[in-house]
Formats: C-alpha cells, structure tokens, sequence
C-alpha cells in the first residue's frame, strides 16, 4: 500500500513543475500545458486523500471528475482563443498579445 506523502510529494512536485511552466514560457501552448499539470496534480492529491480519508464515499473521485471536466473546458477554449489570435497576429507568443483591438 502507497503511503499518503507519497501521494502528496508526486503531487507537489507536480504543481510545482507546472506553475514553473507557466510563470516562465512565453508560448500560449506551453502555458496551457502547464495550467493541465496544474490541475492533474489537484486531481492527484484529491484521490489521495479520498483513498485515505473516506474510501467508502465517492466525494474524491466525483471532485476530481469535476476538475477534469473543468480541465477538458479550459482546453478547448483556450485552444480555440489561441487559434484566432495566431490567425490574426501569426504569432503564439503570450506578449506579442497585449492590446485588445486588431
């Protein structure tokens, strides 16, 4: 049996990976990548704590259900937003997109 901190620390690890990403890639797909780290390590560290806190209720794995369907929305839309900027500016890059209007 995988011990709890284990859980947690592969967590941990991973949201740190992620958050790193984020704050240091100017790409709009590399930051989307981080951001799906991000929330896979949530997921990570909610079915950990179901399978050590309450295996017998469903909370853990019905909350991350949820985060992977907020995971899945963010994706698309945010794939899609990159899509139409990219067709506008030919570019991805996070700061090349600082101005509202075309």
């Amino acid at each position: 049996m995988v011990p709890l901190w284990m859980y947690l620390a592969v967590g941990a690890a991973l949201f740190c990976i992620g958050a790193y990403t984020v704050l240091s890639r100017k790409n709009a797909i590399a930051i989307l990548m981080g951001i799906e780290l991000m929330l896979n390590a949530v997921n990570l560290n909610l079915v950990g704590f179901w399978r050590y806190q309450a295996p017998e209720n469903m909370s853990g794995q019905a909350f991350a259900a949820f985060v992977l369907v907020i995971a899945a929305a963010e994706a698309a839309v945010g794939l899609a937003i990159i899509i139409a900027v990219y067709r506008s500016r030919r570019s991805v890059v996070v700061e090349d997109v600082d101005l509202l209007r075309w």
